[in-house]
């Protein structure tokens, strides 16, 4: 059975956090909230936790109401961003105390933490106290805490978000085979398009309280249905810049105009918002097709093995995610290329009418 959030509102001092979500997610599912800063996905969570009752709506979980039953009643288990463990325990108590608290058998007990610990390798750990152990090393604790309780729901808020980018990564890829083995409802927050996708499942997009899109998570990067869900989908934002459609041909902004091909033919003739993405766009000419864009530099910035340059093209911002490390002059003049293949397609309004990654998938 699956829990059902329907029609649910969350009011603060009359400001609203949630606004009307109503979500469907199934036992033994992998669902990731997507959303930046304010976007309501703790809120949320607290919600569907049992911390906060909904101003309005309700939650189910498998078939049973639980709008009004609190966090102790429920069987949840929640991992937050910061490493909170008990400062006065070792690691084998920290995680076997939710075990103590629903007076599970000692034997049952010491099974199920070596269990978990060694299947987060802190199984060499378990004597140690918390101050002893590193940032990756406690939150492996917190999680196995979580874990060990085996509760139909388990909640992981930006779990993550304080360790360093190599310690990100190896627990992104224990953490996807570790809920592959389980049958909770798993839902984990993130700020991040590449967690997202690195971690799949399923991805709700939230914007201010609202839900913006929900489906498997390589579905909705590949086809968001909305200029807001392709930015917060993007990492950089994708960039955007106006263009038009005649019965052959396609022009962006002040580029010279090419041959109408692949997803853009069939096109109704009109104008419409066009999305590229900053690895999509290039500074070397790939193909015939390309299309070229004169450009003036406003930053540079370098990130590890890549270089992101921030470029305006008539008064629209634009950022180009080049691999390797490159030096440009503020305000040099360049050109900036893309193929036309690449392209997503919105109207004006905002919504999506063609999508690049699947071309044969056009959308009215």
């Amino acid at each position: 059975m699956a829990m059902v959030i329907e029609n649910v509102t969350k009011l603060v001092e009359k400001e609203c956090h949630i606004d009307d979500i109503s979500l469907e997610l199934e036992p033994g599912t992998f669902n990731i909230l997507l959303g930046r800063t304010l976007s309501g996905k703790t809120t949320l969570m607290r919600l569907m936790a049992g911390l906060d009752k909904p101003t309005k709506g309700r939650i189910l979980m498998n078939g049973q109401d639980l709008t009004g039953v609190s966090v102790r009643k429920r069987d949840v288990a929640m991992v937050y961003q910061q490493f909170i463990n008990y400062p006065s325990m070792t690691v084998y108590k920290n995680i076997a105390s939710p075990l103590r608290l629903a007076k599970v058998p000692e034997a049952e007990i010491d099974r199920k933490v070596r269990e978990v610990a060694e299947m987060l390798r802190i199984e060499k750990l378990l004597d140690r106290m918390p101050a002893e152990l590193s940032g990756g090393q406690q939150q492996r604790t917190a999680i196995a805490r979580a874990l060990v309780k085996d509760a139909e729901l388990l909640l992981l808020d930006e779990p993550l978000v304080n360790l360093d980018y190599k310690l990100r990564e190896e627990l992104r890829a224990e953490m996807r085979e570790i809920f592959k083995r389980r049958d909770s409802i798993v839902v984990y927050a993130t700020m991040e398009p590449p967690e997202a996708l690195a971690l799949g499942g399923n991805t709700a997009v939230l914007y201010e309280g609202r839900l913006e899109q929900f489906g498997p998570t390589v579905d909705v990067y590949q086809h968001p249905q909305t200029t807001r869900i392709a930015q917060a989908f993007s990492d950089p934002a994708m960039n955007f810049v106006a263009g038009s459609i005649d019965a052959t041909n396609l022009r962006l902004g002040d580029a010279r105009q090419v041959v109408l091909q692949q997803h853009l033919n069939g096109l109704k003739p009109g104008n419409y918002q066009f999305g590229m993405r900053a690895n999509h766009l290039q500074m070397q000419q790939r193909t015939p097709a390309d299309i070229e864009f004169q450009t003036s530099i406003s930053l540079a910035e370098i990130s590890g093995s890549e270089t992101f340059v921030h470029v305006t093209h008539n008064g629209d911002a634009w950022t180009v995610q080049q691999q390797g490390i490159h030096n440009y002059r503020m305000d040099e003049q360049i050109q900036v290329y893309v193929d036309p293949a690449r392209l997503f397609v919105f109207d004006l309004d905002g919504h999506l009418v063609a999508s690049p990654d699947n071309l044969s998938r056009q959308l009215t």
